[in-house]
């Protein structure tokens, strides 16, 4: 059974995928580049690699250079993630996304964050405005 649900657009795009959840928020720039896994200690993903996935999460952390830097250091690796569902977006998240073209979405139904488990496979529209859990 495929559910749809509404989302925002932060950044266009169209992409299919699996799904990475993570209870907290997190700085790209601790992820290795070279592998895509996350090498932040005690975080929900640490040991977990990122790279082609989904990755829904709350919120970035760390400076704006940081942040900006390690998502461009992903996207040459080619370990980054396919998309981002993202709760509360911040002004560098949405900046970097949009010039590295990566789909990102905010304001996601609220049934979808009860709903989605990690390794769901989905269809992100972020250009038109929803994600259906496949």
């Amino acid at each position: 059974m495929t559910e749809t649900f509404a989302c925002h657009k932060v950044s266009e795009g169209i992409i299919e995928g699996d799904i990475l959840l993570s209870s907290d928020d997190l700085c790209f720039y601790l992820v290795d580049p070279k592998t895509g896994v996350v090498i932040e200690k005690n975080h929900s993903l640490e040991g977990q690699s990122i790279a082609g996935k989904i990755l829904v999460f709350p919120s970035g952390k760390g400076s704006s250079v940081v942040q900006a830097d390690g998502m461009y250091q992903l996207k040459m690796s080619g370990k980054g993630p396919k998309a981002l569902i993202i709760k509360y977006p911040d002004t560098v998240l949405v900046a970097s996304s949009i010039i590295m073209e990566m789909p990102v979405v905010d304001k996601v139904d609220e049934q979808f964050y009860q709903q989605v488990k990690n390794g769901d496979h989905v269809l992100l529209d972020a250009t038109n405005g929803h994600l259906q859990i496949k």
